[in-house]
């Protein structure tokens, strides 16, 4: 006979398992929805989804609270403790589930207004894929089936195919001038992230294996950081993603970005050669278009307004950098161009290069 401490513990893990549960459904619901309005252009449907994400953060809240509680009113071991850990990694994991789902709807928004077809029957097959992906973690969870966790993993690989399938379906449509200019980004956020949702879900069946097994078996690169450079026009940012990659250094991933995805400056193309960097590592690209951005360690702005618009990044280092002058700038005559390319080299090759001395520093034990 189980004794009155067991059915206590038993009782609060049930009703932690009920509350994720319930929170899963309605991230679910979230990704359903949303894809319906993103298939049809509703608005209305759209301005829903992102209305309900304060449930999901509600929810978000209760199940941090019930999981302290649980820790410290049963003060659990092994299995149990394993559990109250990988609930709460979950609990974090659908949050951001949910945000995704707010975030394509705030981009069918964006989308609604714009006339003539778009390109979706290939956002349909990433998000086929991905939410029956996210459901199944879930079971697993619920059942604590690490076979099922091991299996839908693999779906994660499938998806980031297809993103890479419809980014160059995008950018092929956008040479031939057949995708609006205003469509580009919102339809590429679309894609990035109903491919984030996979990478959230095998997060889930990666906490599901250390909750059943004790293994915890993580991505690899997990002590690489990622340092992103934001400016308004890709100019600084380029520059220094280019004198990031130079460093030759493998813990870091470098990558610049612009508040839009302007071209590259044909001046910034001429200087990085000049210096000996090339362009052939560093692409013009959105701030929105950077892989794992809300993951990156150190957030620099180059821009003011670029400051005003730091990603969301849990922990991240911002650094701001915003006092030089802009090379590219309309405003320059062609000389004050070439000092300006010359100072932002020098301040942002010294700044880079201590900034990165000093990580390595602080990482030796």
């Amino acid at each position: 006979m189980a004794s009155h401490y067991e059915e206590s513990m038993q009782r609060d893990i049930s009703r932690i398992r009920g509350k994720i549960v319930a929170m899963a459904a309605l991230a679910e619901q979230a990704l359903e929805a949303v894809l319906r309005a993103f298939l049809k252009r509703d608005r209305q449907l759209a301005y829903t989804v992102i209305l309900r994400d304060r449930r999901i953060d509600e929810l978000e809240k209760e199940i941090d609270r019930l999981c302290l509680e649980f820790m410290v009113r049963q003060q659990p071991v092994a299995r149990q403790l394993r559990f109250a850990y990988t609930a709460i990694k979950i609990n974090q994991e659908l949050e951001r589930i949910g945000d995704y789902a707010e975030s394509i709807a705030r981009q069918v928004l964006k989308l609604a207004n714009i006339k003539g077809e778009l390109p979706v029957s290939s956002f349909e097959e990433i998000a086929h894929r991905a939410i029956p992906m996210f459901r199944d973690a879930v079971r697993a969870f619920t059942e604590e089936d690490s076979e099922l966790a091991l299996r839908t993993m693999v779906v994660e690989d499938e998806v980031d195919g297809i993103k890479s399938l419809i980014n160059a379906e995008l950018f092929a449509l956008r040479q031939a001038d057949k995708l609006p200019l205003e469509a580009f980004t919102p339809l590429m956020t679309v894609a990035r992230r109903f491919e984030r949702v996979t990478d959230q879900a095998k997060n889930i069946c990666e906490e599901v294996t250390y909750m059943i097994t004790g293994e915890y078996a993580k991505h690899e690169g997990g002590d690489v950081w990622r340092m992103v450079f934001i400016d308004d026009n890709n100019c600084a940012s380029q520059i220094a993603e280019a004198i990031g990659n130079s460093l030759k250094q493998p813990q870091f991933v470098f990558n610049g970005a612009g508040l839009s995805a302007a071209p590259v400056n044909p001046l910034l193309n001429a200087f990085l050669e000049k210096k000996g960097l090339g362009t052939g590592r560093v692409s013009a690209r959105s701030l929105e278009q950077v892989p794992n951005v809300e993951f990156s360690q150190i957030l620099v702005a180059l821009t003011a307004s670029a400051k005003r618009s730091f990603p969301i990044a849990r922990k991240a280092l911002r650094l701001d950098w915003s006092e030089m002058t802009d090379p590219c700038s309309a405003d320059l005559g062609m000389e004050e161009k070439e000092a300006a390319f010359e100072a932002t080299y020098g301040f942002l090759h010294e700044q880079i290069s201590d900034l990165c001395k000093a990580v390595l520093a602080d990482n030796i034990d």
